[in-house]
Order: C-alpha cells, then sequence, then structure tokens
C-alpha cells in the first residue's frame, strides 16, 4: 500500500479502501476504465484512454458512465471514512482531463441509508443468469426510483404491455446491428471466455448461460455454459431506463452516479440486476429509444431487475494500476 499517498486527512492505508471501494463499479464488459490522481488536498477521476471501447461505445458514453459509478462509490466510501466529499464535475482548466475532482468538504458521519449502501458496494454484482419469476414489489420500484432521482437523473420503468413490446423490439434491433459489427464483435471476445489470471473482463463462472432462440429478450452471449433444462430467462422481469436530463459528459457523469446508487439500493434489497445495454449503444436506436420517451429524457443504460441465484465476483485491477502520477497524461 505504500505507493497510494495521504491524501483528505486520510491515512495512505485509508485511501486505498477508498479507491478499491471506487473501483467495484460496473462497467462496459468489466473494462474498468477510470484512473485516479491522488494529491494531499483533492483525489481526481480520470477516464483510462487505453480501455476505450471504440467499437462498442464510439463517443465514450458509458466510459463517462461507468466512470460516474466509481465516482458514486468514491464519495460513498470517503462519507463512510468520515469525509464530506465535496466534488467538482468535469472541471476543465482545474484539472486538464479529469472527469471530477473530490476535495475535503469537513467531516460527516454516514446515516444509515449511506451504510447500507457503502455495505452492499463489495455485494453488488452484475447477474447475468435467469431470474426467478417472483416479481418486484411496487414499494421497491418506488425506492429505486427515488435512487435516481437523489442523483438528478430519472428511472423510468417499463410497464405497460405496449412499451415493454417497443423495447424488446429496440433491444432486438441493436442486438442484431451489433452481431453483424465485426469491431463489435471483436471487443466482447477479447474480455470473454478463458482468461487466466486476468483481473479484468468477464470470466466463464459470471457469464451468465447461453442465450437461446426461446428467450424472451436478447441477450448477449459472454461465454457461458450451455443451459440446463428447464433455466430458460424469465418473462416478465423488471425493466427500466435510467435516464439523463440532458446528453453531454456532465448528464453521464449524473447518470453514472444515479445508475451506481440504483444498483446499490437494489443490492440491499436483495434483488439483482443486469444490463440491456445495446438500445443505448447504437446510435440510431438510442434516438428512437429517446423519441419513445417523449425526447426530454436522454436515456443512458437499460437495466434488468429482479431475483436470482448469487454469482461470484468479477476480477479488478489492484489499486496500484489505477493510480496517475502527477505529470501522467495517459486520460
Amino acid at each position: 500500500m505504500a505507493e497510494v499517498p495521504a491524501a483528505l486527512g486520510l491515512a495512505p492505508e485509508e485511501v486505498h479502501r477508498v479507491l478499491e471501494a471506487a473501483s467495484l463499479a460496473p462497467s462496459v464488459h468489466n473494462a474498468q476504465p477510470w484512473l485516479f490522481r491522488v494529491l494531499p488536498d483533492r483525489i481526481e477521476l480520470h477516464p483510462d484512454s487505453r480501455r476505450r471501447l471504440p467499437a462498442t461505445d464510439p463517443d465514450d458514453r458509458e466510459l463517462r458512465l461507468s466512470c460516474g459509478a466509481a465516482l458514486f462509490n468514491l464519495r460513498l466510501a470517503l462519507q463512510g471514512a468520515g469525509v464530506r466529499p465535496l466534488v467538482s464535475m468535469v472541471p476543465g482548466q482545474g484539472a486538464p482531463g479529469a472527469l471530477a475532482i473530490v476535495r475535503r468538504g469537513g467531516t460527516a458521519e454516514p446515516d444509515d441509508e449511506q451504510r447500507a449502501l457503502l455495505k452492499a458496494v463489495p455485494r453488488r454484482r452484475t447477474n447475468r443468469k435467469p431470474f426467478h419469476e417472483a416479481p418486484v414489489d411496487p414499494r421497491q420500484r418506488h425506492e429505486l426510483v427515488r435512487a435516481a432521482e437523489l442523483e438528478h437523473s430519472w428511472l423510468h420503468v417499463i410497464a405497460s404491455p405496449k412499451d415493454r413490446a417497443q423495447l424488446k423490439k429496440f433491444v432486438q434491433q441493436a442486438h442484431e446491428i451489433q452481431l453483424r459489427d465485426e469491431n463489435v464483435q471483436a471487443e466482447l471476445a477479447s474480455f470473454t471466455g478463458h482468461r487466466p489470471h486476468a483481473t479484468d473482463g468477464i470470466p466463464t463462472d459470471s457469464a451468465g448461460v447461453r442465450p437461446e432462440l426461446q428467450d424472451e429478450w436478447v441477450f448477449r452471449n459472454f461465454q457461458g455454459p450451455e443451459r440446463k433444462p428447464g433455466k430458460d430467462y424469465e418473462s416478465d422481469p423488471l425493466v427500466v431506463v435510467l435516464c439523463s436530463f440532458y446528453d453531454g459528459p456532465l448528464g453521464e457523469l449524473q447518470a453514472g452516479q444515479a445508475m451506481q446508487r440504483v444498483l446499490l439500493a437494489a443490492t440491499a434489497r436483495g434483488l439483482s440486476a443486469s444490463f440491456l445495454s445495446q438500445p443505448v449503444e447504437v446510435r440510431s436506436v438510442r434516438e428512437q429509444l429517446r423519441s419513445s420517451l417523449g425526447d426530454m429524457l436522454v436515456p443512458q443504460t437499460v437495466l434488468r431487475l429482479g431475483y436470482s441465484t448469487p454469482v461470484p465476483p468479477t476480477p479488478r485491477r489492484p489499486v496500484s494500476e489505477l493510480l496517475l502520477e502527477s505529470n501522467d497524461c495517459r486520460s
């Protein structure tokens, strides 16, 4: 831990734990596209340009969404360490290349809700397995919507049969476009399957089961095992669209924080979640989805929520690989 400096009034080992918590955020294919510059008075969050997915995410929109999720974990972990975080997003000349700067705003004692979310950080998983048919009750839906609102975003619940049928069509349309894109498929292959000692990507035991034609929703093939008889994907999961209120990096960072708060709130309540990202990754389909929501909301990701059996954690890069030196310009 010696390579992690002290910052924000925290000892090096405390800063290490804070960054470790930040690194447990979700990202496309578990690419973990974030870096941190640690200075005595701040922690800067930077994108890791070496971990871009130019075919799947050509505009780096999902990269910033993932970094927003890491930022939420960072804020939460600092609160757990007694630090009130002050966040400046997209700081510009204050920290060239940074997506956010976190400074100390005094002391803070986490409340019960923050403690529950912090406890959920290491337990949160992207669960690609089939879910049980048990529905998510309306009270829990309301709590997830509230979690997004607290982070200045909106969680749109796909409730009516007409809206569900339309979203299924968008997912299918985008999925077929991506299947025909060799570069998208090459990126997926590079992060999945048997990769001994990898510290990123999606190992086989976290890949779920392989999709089949009878599935109600189309899923990516993460090279998981063939499914056992009777283990089809559920027919009626809770599906929600996480939206920002405007386009651009700031909206994406806010939506990423909202996404992570929703995922942690779901985890704390015993729910599982996975992503149906295809319709927001294909620009033409994303525009159709946005129009279907009334054009006032900007769709950032689609989540599938429900109850399932536990899955193991995905690998993580060590904190030592996430540190930027003061003169390092990799972002």
